[in-house]
This record gives C-alpha cells, sequence and structure tokens, in this order.
C-alpha cells in the first residue's frame, strides 16, 4: 500500500531508517548485500510502514548482518534459526510486521527445516534470502545453492552435487508469494519485496548477489563488471524460461541448462496460520 508522497533520496532514506554508528559496513568491495538492504529501504518507504511495529530477524552469515544496520527493533539470533524466532514473535503479536534476513546458507541449510515448517504453516512472515552461491563468512565453503562444477573451499575440484532451485521448492510446498531476483536491477526486487510484505501469509524473495572474494576469486567473478555481465546472462525470466520449455527448439531448451530463472514464481491467496489460529481460539472459547 504506496503512501502517495514524493520518493525520498537515499540521502534521505539513509537518515530515515538506518542506524548511522554502524558505518562503514563490514561488506567486501563489490558485494551485493548492500544493494539487497537499499532496495529493502525503498520498499518499506514505498509502503509508509511504521518501524515502531516491524521486526527484522536474521540468523548468523554475512546478509544476516543486515538487521542490525536498520534503526527498528530486531534479532540477531543463532545460525539456521531465524525462522524459528520469527515465527515466535509473529504468534506472539501477530499485529507486527515481521521480515527476516538470511542466507543460502542460514536459510537453506542449516535452517533448511525451519523454512519448510514456515512455508508448511503459512505464517505472515516475509523472507528476504541472500544467495551468494558461498557460506561467505565462514571460509568460502560450499552451500546448498552452489552451482554445478563450482569451486569453493569444501569443493577444489568442482561441485558435484545438484544445486537447491529455493523458490521451485517454496512454490511446491504452496508460499502465497514467491520471487527471485539478481541485485543488478533494481525496480523488480524493490516491487516484490512490497509486495511480498504486503501479501498475507508467506513471502519469499530470493536475491542472488555477487561474492567476490568467497564466490567470485575462486570463479572467474571477482571483477563487479564481470560479475554483473554473469548474472545478465545466466538469468531468464519466468515467462521467457517456461515458453521456451513448451514451444522453443530442442537447442533452446538445452541452452537453459545451468541458467537461472528469475521473475515473479508464485502469486496467490492461502489462508494464513494466523487466520487459522485465531478461529481455533474462538472455536474453543465457546
Amino acid at each position: 500500500m504506496a503512501t502517495g508522497l514524493k520518493p525520498r533520496t537515499a540521502a534521505e532514506l539513509r537518515t530515515a531508517y538506518l542506524r548511522q554508528e554502524m558505518f562503514p559496513t563490514i561488506f567486501c568491495d563489490g558485494c551485493g548485500i548492500g544493494n539487497v538492504l537499499n532496495y529493502t529501504l525503498w520498499a518499506l518507504d514505498s509502503l509508509g510502514l511504521d518501524l515502531d511495529r516491524t521486526v527484522f530477524v536474521s540468523g548468523i552469515g554475512c546478509s544476516s548482518r543486515l538487521s542490525g544496520y536498520i534503526n527498528a527493533d530486531g534479532m540477531h539470533t543463532t545460525h539456521g534459526r531465524a525462522l524459528a524466532f520469527a515465527s515466535g514473535i509473529k504468534a506472539a503479536n501477530p499485529e507486527l510486521t515481521v521480515i527476516i534476513f538470511t542466507g543460502d546458507g542460514d536459510g537453506a541449510g542449516i535452517g533448511g527445516n525451519h523454512l519448510l515448517h514456515a512455508i508448511r504453516r503459512n505464517m505472515d512472515l516475509t523472507v528476504i534470502l541472500v544467495n551468494n552461491f558461498t557460506y561467505g563468512m565462514t571460509g568460502g565453503q560450499a552451500a546448498p545453492t552452489t552451482p554445478d562444477g563450482s569451486f569453493s573451499t569444501t569443493t577444489p575440484y568442482g561441485n558435484i552435487e545438484h544445486p537447491l532451485d529455493i523458490c521451485e521448492l517454496a512454490r511446491a510446498l504452496g508460499a502465497p508469494y514467491v520471487a527471485r531476483w539478481p541485485v543488478n536491477v533494481p525496480a523488480q526486487p524493490i516491487s516484490s519485496i512490497a509486495q511480498g510484505i504486503s501479501k498475507r501469509g508467506f513471502a519469499l524473495i530470493e536475491m542472488l548477489v555477487p561474492c567476490p572474494t568467497a564466490y567470485g576469486r575462486r570463479n572467474g567473478l571477482k571483477e563487479l563488471e564481470r560479475s554483473w555481465q554473469w548474472y545478465r546472462e545466466q538469468t531468464v525470466l519466468v515467462d521467457e524460461w517456461e515458453w521456451i520449455e513448451q514451444f522453443g527448439s530442442p537447442e533452446e531448451r538445452a541452452a537453459l541448462g545451468g541458467k537461472l530463472k528469475i521473475g515473479v514464481f508464485q502469486d496467490l491467496e492461502r489462508e494464513t496460520f494466523e487466520d487459522r489460529w485465531a478461529r481455533l481460539v474462538a472455536r474453543v472459547r465457546l
């Protein structure tokens, strides 16, 4: 729900939303996580959210540091447990807007089971999952999303495990809102984050971001320009992908191999955990 007010400048957003004492950030040059924070602030501002009624929760990892930069109530929790804490917050006070920052390791590795069950319950939570294909903070190990053949500290001869498609998993589990975007396009992620926050029920926005230090330097993507070009070359919009799968030539379908689907995967209405809980409480009281 947009405010209708003139959008603020980046400097105004920084003053309005961020803890000034937290700067400079911990992020490496060329890291895309700062872009994710920037897009989130634009989305928050477009909705006119009351920060006093908004809670940010995160686990452990580079992206999970984001909750500490926002001048609002937040929890920097244990590794992989951000969704468990967030679920408790939302259950205790359903009127709060709860936004979770997590990474591909924190959210889909050690925290993968919590992700499954938060989606299954359809709690009214917004998860911004930052996917940089690696455990960037703890040594550059392979993560659940590391692409096939990629090099890491634990796959020095190339990754042989199939990467996890987080968005397809969330869609299969019935998450009301699922989207994936790279950080080299700003407008679509800002819109998706705002839509996810506004959606009643579980929303997952996966952000593909470069990690020049842990992933990039081992995989020919250390330079920012080359890294961003890689995301342009390796991503295909959902509608285009589905058209190629249905009508494309064998060569066009084969060219999809190894690429990443981006866009809005799912946008539907589904009864939330909070609604079902309120109905149960009312029935028990009778």
